[in-house]
């Protein structure tokens, strides 16, 4: 999950870096979220309506979003894969642990103040709808989120949940999309990461304490270091003052949740100090990829189907069109996997 980046493998990765998304948002917005999450300890559907055969993608969204019609009908080959629980139900629940203030652009509540929108539920839709089901969205908290699939009340998890290896001891995987870490610039900024530590020599980066973006950070700190280079870090108390000091020259770059980023930059894109991704970095650190995936409870029988509808859209192109509408093309993936390698439990 997975929103600032916890340590990896801690159970509230992503909780934590909903935390720190949600902070980019503007102030109207996150006051306009709050006010929804009154129910914070509650799993409440969210309704949803849309033309058969036609998923809208960024609806709400706030500007966050392109918006964008999609097509995506059943596919029966899909359809017969399901659990036949599911099947016969016709629906697909699908949990999402955006109360109660959400995040932006992952999960939140839209402009109309009762559309859950974001990059996450759109995807949920997707799914739903190529594997001839009708969506049915419960928002709750980050915690009744996985309540709700112990307990088998939701069927699947599409929240920006972390593929991790203490995870998998009680869920299944289906990953869909990267887990990266990003810098920021000024659009008028050259520089790039490149994915090299050793461009950072002679930079001066801001990053929120506690976060697993931090450990990063300061573990290229301390290599630069043994090589003679120096990286400053500064700390902020909020993404307000990191971006003012961003603006105003005092930092040469943010480093945070990627789709936080790209949030940020949707919303500041006409303003005089417009700001770009300078590079992409794996949340899982330099040795492995961190991935997000749908998540379902261990064993019954959705893993598959999800994980073949996500090819389906990837092979179709609705999946690059879901993440361009969301400026998200950066995270891509080839395919999906069930139950890829994940953050590892040794890695804290």
């Amino acid at each position: 999950m997975s929103a600032s980046t916890p340590l990896p493998t801690s159970p509230l990765r992503g909780r934590l870096l909903r935390t720190l998304t949600a902070a980019t948002a503007f102030t109207a917005l996150a006051a306009g979220l709050a006010a929804c999450g009154d129910d914070s300890d509650s799993s409440s559907p969210a309704a949803d309506s849309r033309p058969s055969g036609v998923v809208t993608i960024g609806q709400e969204s706030n500007g966050a979003a392109q918006q964008t019609d999609i097509k995506a009908a059943e596919v029966a080959s899909l359809h017969a894969e399901l659990p036949a629980a599911v099947a016969k139900s016709g629906k697909l629940i699908i949990g999402v642990g955006a109360l109660p203030a959400g995040s932006a652009p992952l999960n939140y509540i839209g402009s109309d103040q009762k559309t859950l929108t974001g990059v996450e539920p759109d995807f949920g839709r997707l799914i739903a709808a190529v594997l001839g089901l009708q969506p049915e969205l419960h928002n709750s908290t980050w915690e009744n989120l996985f309540v709700g699939i112990d307990s088998g009340k939701t069927d699947v998890g599409f929240s920006n949940i972390t593929d991790t290896e203490e995870r998998k001891k009680k869920y299944d995987f289906a990953s869909y999309r990267q887990d990266n870490l990003a810098f920021e610039v000024l659009k008028s900024d050259g520089w790039n990461f490149a994915g090299n530590y050793r461009n950072l020599a002679g930079k001066t980066v801001s990053v929120g304490a506690g976060t697993n973006q931090e450990k990063i950070l300061l573990e290229w700190q301390q290599k630069l270091k043994g090589e003679g280079k120096k990286l400053t870090i500064k700390y902020f108390p909020d993404n307000n003052s990191t971006y003012l000091a961003l603006d105003g020259g005092k930092i040469d770059a943010f480093f945070g949740p990627n789709p936080s980023i790209a949030y940020h930059i949707t919303q500041d894109a006409k303003s005089p100090n417009a700001t770009r991704n300078a590079g992409k970095f794996s949340g899982a650190g330099e040795s492995l990829q961190g991935l997000i995936a749908a998540t379902s409870k261990k064993g019954n029988g959705l893993a598959k189907p999800v994980a073949d509808a996500v090819n389906y859209l990837i092979k179709n192109g609705q999946y690059a069109e879901w993440l361009k509408a969301w400026n998200l093309s950066n995270e891509a993936v080839a395919s999906s996997q069930i139950n890829p390698p994940g953050l590892p439990i040794t890695n804290s």
